[in-house]
């Protein structure tokens, strides 16, 4: 019964949020969140650097999925500090990736891609784990595997789903104009298209699509990333480790091949991109991984103990310094910049 109520009141949450931003994040005053004077330019100008709701989202994302991440792990009995550890080398993996792959694939040093670094997460996670596993605890083979895989598997699904609210922030990651789309396509989200406003928006100086009708790739793939990851959770809870990892990579990733056919923006050369390959191989891959290590038996889980983990300095500050780290490292914008001009209001004195 409490496993129901803890992804029920989950999800009336995420619905609150997505039904405010995705009325509100396309408009052009919810991109740049504050301005911070750098160095002068003149007299009276200082040149800006612009910290964004990107970060914010991404921050809030990361923190969310590391909070059910800990939350699950620990419900399972991993003990704490692994989780940190596997916490600490996947961000470091997945930041690193997010750009590398970007850079690879789309030739852009200053562009972040969640599909990079997921699909680096895919294949390192059970290397690390391994090597926790077998070299760092007292007691080898006793990690287990799979649930772990699942837990990460529905922090990623979560995570990413509300990091898309990221992307209608800053206006990336956008779909195609609903005047270029199949008439089916037309029709469904003929009510529900997103219209971005704002010179800064990507959408904007990629494409100039702003101020049209777009399908809203973002908000399909929060909605769905997040409903999966809410469903596998329940699988989770009730011992179905392998059923909850093979649902939300073959959702999420199935989606991302789908949904690429329904962008706009430039995404690598060739008719199938990169990405796409990259999802059809994650798939295979933690096909794989369930074959030769889902027959072993998962722990039961226990939420409350999960819950209770929470409950504690440590973990409090992790979070903290992860969701500092994160919005420091996404939410300086590399692509836009300011001028800051400060005076005197002479009436007041």
């Amino acid at each position: 019964m409490y496993d129901y109520i803890f992804v029920l009141s989950l999800g009336v949450a995420f619905i609150l949020l997505f039904a405010w931003a995705f009325k509100a994040l396309p408009q052009e005053n919810w991109q740049i969140l504050a301005t911070v004077p750098l160095a002068k330019e003149g007299v009276q100008n200082w040149k800006g650097l612009n910290l964004t709701y990107y970060g914010i989202f991404i921050a809030l994302a990361t923190v969310t999925g590391v909070l059910i991440l800990l939350v699950l792990t620990s419900a399972i009995h991993v003990p704490i500090t692994l989780t940190f550890l596997l916490v600490g080398s996947i961000l470091v993996i997945g930041l690193a990736a997010s750009k590398a792959v970007a850079l690879r694939v789309e030739n852009k040093p200053y562009t972040f891609t969640i599909a990079g670094a997921c699909f680096a997460g895919v294949f390192t996670v059970p290397a690390i784990v391994f090597i926790l596993d077998h070299f760092i605890i007292a007691e080898p083979n006793h990690l287990p595997v799979i649930p772990i895989l699942a837990s990460f598997a529905i922090a990623y699904a979560i995570g990413e789903g509300i990091g898309r609210l990221a992307c209608i922030s800053f206006g990336c990651c956008y779909g195609k104009p609903l005047s270029e789309c199949h008439p089916t396509v037309r029709r469904f989200f003929r009510k529900h298209g997103f219209v971005f406003t704002g010179a800064l928006k990507k959408i904007a100086y990629e494409s100039g699509l702003d101020g049209k009708h777009v399908v809203p790739v973002q908000a399909v793939t929060a909605l769905l990333y997040v409903t999966v990851g809410l469903v596998a959770t329940l699988f989770f809870l009730k011992g179905h480790s392998s059923i909850s990892l093979l649902l939300t990579i073959f959702v999420t990733q199935s989606w991302r091949v789908l949904s690429e056919t329904l962008r706009a923006d430039y995404r690598g050369t060739g008719n199938f991109t990169a990405y796409q390959i990259m999802a059809l191989v994650s798939i295979a891959y933690v096909l794989l991984v369930v074959y030769l290590l889902g027959g072993a038996v998962a722990p039961d889980a226990n939420l409350a103990a999960g819950l209770i983990s929470l409950w504690d300095p440590t973990v409090i500050l992790f979070l903290q310094c992860v969701g500092l780290v994160t919005f420091l490292y996404t939410g300086r914008s590399m692509v836009t910049a300011a001028t800051i001009s400060f005076r005197i209001v002479r009436d007041r004195i």
